[in-house]
């Protein structure tokens, strides 16, 4: 039975030409998007400072999936979202309602966000905020609870709409993204770090139809979606969407879907315009388009899917601690001062952080690493020494979008990205990095990765 779609709620199905013999890699795909622009404007995510409604539409913003089956009947689901990021309160029980409509584990559901700071805020309940008018709080948690009904449906239409497909892979480079932690006399700041390390990898999935023909990309790209800055109020899904809707005009029957990787101290070089976004936008569209059109490696099941909670630990500190920190820094003073109000309540502060990591692996050519969270980009390469470099794709913002995770290394040194998390008071310590890359090694073994050697 085909799932019922509520009215007003339009869902794009992306079909895969059905034909009698099996494709190669015995692959099954299904696809679907569905608009998910506000009807009515809401204040945007991302800026504090921002506390209004956006003021037009620059471009609309869709969640998209990817529906997989191997040819052992082994299925899974990928959902990309144009927004800043689903925090746990909102993605868990779009997760828990999938798994009661579909049979899905939840191993093998996969919602990633792009990260634009151009996309609506979201809150599951509302919640007094400084500077949001009581009717936008409402209409806030109201738009929320009508996305998690879409993004419910999406996955259930595309899994209806599996259809015999090939998988393939392959990467490319784009020069986007700029290491954002300037550093001063005064310590780091947000600024431009043009020797700083940041990751261009473009990985490239490209979906076809048994008889070879393009039906889905899937790319990724690790930087922050913020080429628009605080001063912008037109809703967009900034680079990527702009990435997105560029692939989607040069092969016009094919779904372009974005997912973000470990770019949680990288920036878009140049920013500030909508102009800046389209350009962005536009050079890492064109080199998507390069890599489809160049040699990919064909992809083999079986598909495993593993998922996991790690306990990431958080800092203790004392009151008197707590209450110098509140007159530090911007990025600190305001974690410090909740948990100092925790403490004058008498409560006590959290030891750890729940993240969901999530692994999978296809069969032998290529690993896709889930991280969750706004993940700092040291943690490519301390993945790739865990688990190997090769064969090996690595997205953040997955499944929970909490807050920063920074390395030990970004700790030592300070500034924005160890503001820690945002959707709680908490700061982690260094000793997380650790414990994140033995549980992301864990996984891969148990999903099938060949480990390299540690000894």
């Amino acid at each position: 039975m085909k799932p019922f779609l509520p009215r007003a709620a339009i869902v794009i199905v992306f079909g895969i030409c059905s034909y009698s013999h099996a494709a190669e890699g015995g692959w099954k795909a299904g696809l679907a998007t569905i608009k998910i622009t506000p009807e009515i404007p809401v204040p945007m995510a991302g800026y504090a400072s921002r506390v209004k409604r956006y003021e037009r539409v620059e471009q609309d913003i869709y969640a998209k999936a990817l529906a997989l089956e191997d040819e052992d009947g082994h299925r899974a689901v990928l959902v990309t979202t144009d927004f800043l990021g689903l925090p746990r309160a909102v993605s868990e029980p779009v997760c828990e309602r999938i798994q009661q409509k579909t049979g899905l584990a939840r191993s093998q559901i996969l919602l990633n966000s792009a990260h634009t700071h151009s996309a609506p805020s979201l809150r599951g309940e509302e919640e007094t905020e400084s500077g949001i008018a009581p009717e936008d709080r409402t209409n806030i948690v109201a738009y929320t609870r009508g996305l998690q009904a879409k993004l419910v449906m999406v996955v259930r239409v595309a899994l209806g709409r599996l259809e015999p497909a090939q998988l393939s892979w392959s990467s490319g480079v784009a020069h986007i993204a700029m290491n954002r932690r300037e550093f001063t006399p005064n310590g780091v700041i947000l600024g431009v770090n043009p020797r700083g390390p940041v990751d261009r990898t473009v990985p490239v999935l490209r979906v076809d139809s048994a008889e070879g023909n393009l039906r889905a990309v899937l790319f990724g790209y690790a930087c922050h979606n913020t080429t628009l800055t605080q001063t912008n109020y037109f809703l967009c899904g900034d680079y990527a969407g702009f990435a997105q809707a560029y692939i989607q005009e040069q092969n016009p029957v094919a779904l372009a879907m974005f997912m973000i990787g470990c770019g949680g101290d990288a920036n878009p070089y140049p920013r500030g315009t909508m102009e800046n976004a389209r350009e962005n936008g536009a050079a890492l569209a064109t080199e998507v388009c390069r890599v489809l059109d160049g040699k990919l490696e064909a992809i083999h099941g079986p598909l495993t899917c593993v998922f996991d909670e790690v306990s990431l630990p958080l800092q203790s500190y004392s009151r008197g601690e707590l209450e110098k920190m509140t007159n530090g820094p911007s990025w600190q003073s305001g974690n410090a001062k909740s948990m100092l109000a925790k403490v004058n309540r008498g409560e006590k502060l959290r030891e750890t952080y729940e993240a969901p990591v999530a692994v999978w692996q296809f069969g032998t050519n290529l690993t896709l690493v889930g991280l969750s969270g706004e993940v700092v980009v040291d943690y490519v390469t301390l993945l790739a020494d865990a688990i190997g470099p090769l064969q090996l794709w690595t997205a953040a913002y997955c499944n929970d979008v909490f807050g920063y995770f920074p390395s030990a290394r970004v700790l030592k040194q300070g500034g924005y990205e160890c503001r820690g998390l945002y959707t709680e008071p908490g700061f982690f310590t260094p000793a997380a990095q650790d414990i994140l890359v033995a549980k992301v090694r864990q996984l891969a073994q148990r999903a099938g990765r060949k480990l390299p050697d540690r000894r």
